[in-house]
């Protein structure tokens, strides 16, 4: 089936706009089958690439020219907002539309603002567990084209989505979830209905045999689909047992039903937090869906850990317990964070500013029990100096997370947790929130080492 794509290719006059990690991956696929085959790489940063069918185009006008070309590849990190896309959009691709354009009917796309990765995961374990030839991918696991050749059409393929990835696609697949819509990647998007707009395109090309699940409950969301007509039969998620409709899947006393179907009672999961239970009904629709066993599905969720970095557990030392959730990069996961560990006693928080609305995050600190507010740049440092105007509470500033962790180790009341959760983006001082979270683990077990 891949040799579609290839054959899609061929023939192209194509630039590989980007060269992150997939856009390396793009190339490599090319270079298996096309070797000889002309390519453009366009980055800001100059590559070097011993290739002499290779253009390089570098710099700070990188994105001029585009139109020159049949196919651009484009890699979710680049944002083409501040440019007249008009000439070129529909030549505009990605590795996710060329996959989908093949293998839709395989594919269940997870999207959202919050809750991708640990959805996205906890859908692949419960399926992995039934099912042979099932693959995890995009954002969370491999780019797609890099073990393309595996796929046949009996594989299933689980991917999380981006907005960026979603942007440009003109195919959906044939499950797909939005999770939730808040606002965040302004930087990359522009406007908020931008980048909504992007992620609503995992329903807009599906057709009357597809599947969309959505939360009924999110403020956006619910706009989004009553004012639009999607043609997949829907499945909406919704934390009451009330306005029941067709495909309802809703939580009465503890119990998760799909109608009046029980699919899962909650009682020991070691994903702890409200969150995470509408996230594992979202998982258990597609378990219907698939009409896989649900005994099975369940006992799968209830020894999933989650994902590093969210929530993530480093160790209590001197009766303090530090909590690791770099993976928090929007208010309202950082809200969750707090709302599920229940006793954070000092917060660390504060990344990069992306021009999203902090209101909701800056009333609830106000009105929380946390003690000890450590403010980090940029975000951090904003919402400090408005705090300190509105509150008692402790308030520190600082850019370093050495300083962030003696101040946390010497603050917090015994008996309580300290949470980094950044509530923005951690690619100011770091590449990604991997090396934010690993960094930070690293500096509480070198000061705790000799501790258990």
């Amino acid at each position: 089936m891949y040799k579609q794509i290839i054959n899609k290719l061929k023939d192209k006059k194509i630039a590989i706009l980007g060269f992150g990690k997939e856009g390396k991956s793009t190339y490599n696929f090319i270079r298996r089958y096309l070797n000889k085959k002309k390519l453009t790489i366009i980055d800001k940063v100059k590559q070097e690439i011993n290739d002499e069918y290779v253009d390089i185009i570098s710099g700070e006008n990188y994105l001029e020219g585009l139109y020159k070309y049949d196919l651009i590849i484009k890699s979710p990190g680049i944002t083409l907002k501040d440019i007249d896309i008009s000439n070129f959009k529909d030549r505009i691709t990605s590795q996710l539309e060329l996959v989908l354009e093949v293998y839709r009917k395989n594919i269940i796309g997870i999207t959202g603002t919050k809750g991708k990765s640990t959805t996205t995961s906890l859908i692949y374990e419960i399926i992995k567990d039934q099912r042979d030839k099932v693959f995890i991918l995009g954002n969370i696991g491999n780019p797609l084209l890099d073990r393309v050749e595996e796929y046949d059409e009996n594989s299933i393929l689980v991917i999380e989505m981006s907005s960026d990835q979603l942007e440009f696609v003109d195919k959906s697949p044939h499950i797909a979830i939005i999770l939730n819509l808040f606002e965040d990647h302004l930087d990359h998007a522009g406007t908020i209905e931008h980048y909504h707009d992007s992620k609503m395109n995992i329903f807009k090309y599906q057709d009357e045999n597809d599947y969309c699940i959505y939360s009924d409950d999110n403020y956006y969301l619910r706009q989004r689909m009553e004012s639009s007509q999607y043609k997949g039969i829907k499945y909406n998620i919704r934390f009451d047992y009330e306005n029941l409709n067709q495909n309802s899947v809703r939580i009465k006393d503890k119990e998760v039903y799909l109608n009046n179907e029980l699919l899962y009672t909650d009682d020991e999961r070691k994903l702890i937090g409200d969150h995470n239970l509408k996230n594992i009904m979202f998982a258990l629709t597609v378990a219907k869906i698939m009409n896989l066993n649900l005994d099975k599905a369940n006992k799968i969720i209830k020894e999933f850990k989650g994902l590093k970095y969210r929530m993530e557990c480093i160790g209590t030392y001197d009766d303090i317990t530090y909590y690791n959730d770099t993976i928090a990069t929007v208010p309202s996961a950082t809200i969750s964070a707090i709302t599920s560990i229940k006793n954070v006693d000092t917060l660390i928080f504060g990344g990069m500013d992306r021009k999203i609305d902090y209101t909701e995050l800056i009333d609830y600190l106000k009105n929380s029990d946390i003690s000890n507010l450590v403010c980090m740049p940029t975000t951090g440092t904003k919402i400090g100096k408005i705090l300190e105007l509105e509150t008692n509470k402790n308030i520190f500033y600082t850019d370093s997370l050495e300083e962030a962790y003696d101040i946390a180790k010497e603050k917090t009341k015994k008996g309580y947790s300290c949470l980094l959760s950044p509530a923005a983006s951690s690619y100011e001082y770091f590449k990604n929130f991997e090396e934010k979270g690993k960094y930070f683990e690293n500096i509480v077990k070198k000061n705790n080492f000799s501790n258990k």
